[in-house]
């Protein structure tokens, strides 16, 4: 009997350790992330010395196939409790996404690498909701795809642009909200693109989208109400830091707001949060962009208690060996990309085309855009081009911060890396890019879209110029439309003159940019409620009601237009720069190592 009792209470006591550690354990969930991949399907930059299939013999981080290598292996360890979610802007940003229309690669591509869940970014309107839908159509066609969520899109009933992405939820390529299991769990998903991606977004017209709140707070009783015992949202909305270095941004703010959401993850600000960001009881994560880090988030789910017991980013770097099949179809892409866009253009995307020993960058959230040094390079590459290869030429040419979209680093750079510096858009022909346009303004007209540029780009960077053929006296401390006090005109010979920016002048000055960024000129009366007008003209002053009608056209002697787009002004400008060491390759000029400022400071008299 004793020996008996004495084996009951181990008995007993086994059972009851258990018992406590399966409560306090409960059930396990894997959850990697990303956001803002931007079709960097090779990872970033230089794309020439990126080697995923051999390790410790590159710098170039990021890259699909390395991300594969670590879905699959996280699969193999935790099969039926892992969830592969990304947040969107998965598309534009490399050549890879020129293609998407013509054979929806990258959507298939994503599924095999173990993606279960992709929400629409602002950035995949960027060719407008037809394209958007003839995206997706065309990834269906191609192979698997991840479930596709857009949560708070809402449609036009009187404009049929937009019909046939509405059709798509009727088919089930797009879905408001889904729920999914994963070890006995129920997970209730949906997405949402936030009001600055909104606003960033005007290609998505007339596709509008549902204030966030509002939106969240339907989808998160309809998800608790069909069962979900979690609910995520996939939020392009994004978060930033304060003066004060405290987190702040619309994904805060929808955590503050919304009771009953569990996880936020979070995309648009391209946000590097090492750490979770806690807010009441949600968690908010974000990787950065471009594949550089995969978010790898462990919780403990028991009943309505969830517990995250480990969180990480992983750096996508040359310790990762590439999935091999993965980076054979990405190789195979490759040579259609080649074929199909770049050889018609007599370039070779993968050719040495110049050398640099300093970094040029524009860091849109970094909270320094204004000593960029590649902002200036590429406004006066666009400048050259334009004044070089098109008839009557500019004045004055601008590029917004929010459609430079990588960095040039240190080394040999390709075309391929630079086709990513300016990557965004399209026109009317086949190649991308947006096209290059001219308006003529007054110079007060001048003068007053500069000052709402610069105070537009306290709240959204996107905003801030970068001019060339200009130079402005400039007080940050004026007030609105007065911090600028003079502007004048400066020639690629370094000759100036005096922009009259009198009320009374009736003067014109011949004002370039991409398409894109002049529609922004015609609707600044609209976004000052009337305050102040800007009035977009043509050489001769009558008022530009269409923009393509303003597109430059850069070879007369052909039918139609034939369009500029701002990466070939850059690859142009690049090529064009001295090889003082006369081995083939330009380098990169010194004078854009600090530029020279545009917007010169003046202090306040005393």
């Amino acid at each position: 009997m004793k020996n008996w009792r004495g084996y009951s209470l181990v008995i007993y006591i086994f059972f009851f350790l258990n018992s406590i550690s399966a409560q306090e354990s409960g059930q396990k969930l894997i959850i990697l992330h990303t956001n803002d991949l931007h079709s960097r399907l090779d990872g970033f930059a230089p794309a020439n010395t990126y080697t995923p299939l051999s390790l410790n013999d590159d710098n170039t981080i990021g890259g699909f196939s390395r991300i594969a290598t670590l879905i699959k292996n996280e699969k193999l360890n935790n099969p039926d409790k892992l969830l592969v979610l990304d947040d969107g802007d998965f598309l534009m940003g490399t050549i890879y996404h020129y293609m998407e229309e013509y054979n929806g690669f990258q959507l298939p591509l994503m599924k095999e690498m173990g993606f279960d869940f992709v929400a629409i970014g602002n950035h995949e309107f960027d060719f407008g909701p037809g394209k958007l839908s003839l995206i997706l159509e065309r990834s269906v066609l191609t192979g698997d795809i991840p479930e596709i969520l857009l949560s708070n899109a809402e449609f036009d009933k009187d404009d049929a642009d937009d019909d046939s992405l509405e059709e798509l939820y009727k088919s089930g390529t797009l879905k408001r909200s889904a729920i999914i299991e994963r070890s006995g769990i129920k997970i209730g998903l949906f997405s949402l693109i936030g009001k600055d991606a909104d606003e960033v977004a005007p290609l998505a017209a007339p596709v509008s989208f549902a204030n966030q709140k509002r939106s969240a707070k339907k989808f998160v009783k309809q998800l608790r109400k069909e069962g979900a015992d979690i609910v995520i949202c996939l939020s392009h909305g994004g978060v930033v830091k304060d003066k004060k270095s405290a987190w702040e941004g619309e994904d805060v703010k929808l955590a503050k707001k919304v009771k009953g959401l569990d996880i936020i993850i979070s995309g648009h600000t391209h946000t590097e949060l090492q750490e979770p960001l806690m807010v009441k009881e949600t968690i908010i994560v974000q990787t950065g962009d471009y594949g550089r880090n995969l978010g790898r988030m462990e919780l403990i789910v028991s009943g309505d208690n969830i517990e995250l017991k480990k969180y990480e980013l992983i750096p996508i770097d040359d310790s990762i060996r590439g999935d091999e099949k993965i980076q054979s179809r990405i190789d195979k892409q490759k040579s259609l990309i080649k074929e199909k866009l770049f050889t018609p253009l007599g370039y070779d995307p993968y050719e040495t085309l110049i050398k640099s020993d300093f970094k040029l960058e524009c860091d849109e959230y970094g909270g320094n855009i204004e000593s960029s040094n590649l902002g200036p390079l590429i406004a006066d590459a666009i400048y050259n081009y334009i004044n070089t290869s098109s008839k009557p030429g500019s004045d004055i040419v601008m590029v917004a911060a929010g459609v430079i979209r990588d960095r040039i680093n240190p080394g040999l750079l390709s075309i391929q890396d630079i086709f990513r510096v300016m990557s965004l858009g399209s026109g009317n022909d086949e190649i991308p890019g947006y096209p290059l346009a001219t308006v003529y303004l007054s110079g007060i007209e001048i003068k007053r879209m500069m000052e709402i540029l610069l105070v537009s780009s306290k709240s959204s960077p996107a905003n801030y110029c970068f001019y060339s053929g200009l130079e402005a006296d400039y007080n940050p401390d004026k007030g609105l439309l007065k911090k600028i006090s003079a502007i004048r005109l400066v020639d690629s010979e370094g000759n100036k003159r005096p922009v009259d920016i009198s009320k009374k002048s009736a003067e014109l000055y011949s004002v370039s940019a991409n398409a894109y960024m002049l529609e922004f000129i015609g609707i600044i009366k609209k976004t000052t409620f009337g305050l102040i007008n800007v009035f977009p003209k043509f050489a001769d002053g009558s008022p530009v009601e269409d923009m393509a009608e303003a597109i430059i056209d850069f070879n007369s002697s052909l039918p139609g237009v034939q369009e500029g787009k701002e990466w070939i002004a850059l690859v142009e400008y690049l090529r064009s720069m001295e090889d003082s060491d006369e081995d083939g390759i330009p380098e990169l000029s010194e004078i854009y190592r600090n530029p020279s400022p545009r917007l010169i400071p003046v202090e306040t008299e005393k």
